[in-house]
C-alpha cells in the first residue's frame, strides 16, 4: 500500500463549489470522463503527482514529520477539508488563490539548492518520514535527487497557479 502525494490547480469557484457540496469531490477527481462528471461540469484543471515524495518534501521544507509552520507547512496541514470525504487517504484539502500566492512566495524563497542542503537522512529515517527509505546507500538509490527532482516540479507547478490566480487540491490516494 502506497500514498501517493497529488496536487489539482482549479479555479477558486470550483473550490467554492467543492467545499459547498463535498460530495461531488470523488467524481471530480476520479472521473474517466469529463461526460460523467457532475453538471455542471467543472472548467479546467492541471494535475501533479508527487508520488511518495510527498513527506520527505514536506520535512525538509518545515524540519517536522506531521507539523511545521504555514505556508511551508502545506502538504499535509492547512487549508480547508473538503468535507469528510475519504478521497485515498482522508479528504483533500482546498487552498483558495491567496494561499497559494503565499505559498508559492514561500516556496520561491527555498530554491532546489538549498532543499537538497536540507537533506538529513538520519533525522528523516528518526522521524519516519514516509516511505523510510532515506538511509539507502546512494549507488543503490538517489533518495536525495528523487526528493529534489519532485520538490522542482511542484515549486514550479505552485508559481505557475499562483500567477494565474488558481487555487489548490492537495489530497493523498
Amino acid at each position: 500500500m502506497s500514498m501517493i502525494g497529488n496536487l489539482r490547480r482549479l479555479s477558486d469557484a470550483d473550490l467554492s463549489r467543492l467545499l459547498a457540496e463535498p460530495s461531488l469531490i470523488s467524481d471530480y477527481l476520479y472521473s474517466e470522463d469529463e461526460e460523467d462528471a457532475s453538471d455542471p461540469p467543472f472548467g479546467e484543471h492541471a494535475d501533479l503527482d508527487i508520488d511518495k515524495a510527498w513527506h520527505g518534501i514536506h520535512f525538509l521544507l518545515t524540519r517536522s514529520a506531521w507539523e511545521g509552520e504555514l505556508p511551508l507547512a502545506f502538504l499535509v496541514c492547512g487549508g480547508t477539508e473538503i468535507g469528510d470525504e475519504d478521497v485515498g487517504y482522508g479528504p483533500a484539502r482546498g487552498f483558495d488563490s491567496e494561499q497559494v500566492r503565499a505559498i508559492a512566495k514561500a516556496l520561491e524563497a527555498i530554491d532546489p539548492i538549498e532543499f537538497r542542503a536540507r537533506f538529513d537522512p538520519a533525522a528523516m529515517t528518526k522521524a519516519q518520514v514516509y516511505p523510510e527509505i532515506w538511509n539507502r546507500p546512494l549507488e543503490q538509490e538517489d533518495t536525495v535527487g528523487y526528493l529534489v527532482d519532485y520538490y522542482d516540479e511542484m515549486r514550479s507547478f505552485i508559481a505557475g497557479a499562483a500567477k494565474e490566480g488558481e487555487a489548490l487540491l492537495v489530497y493523498l490516494n
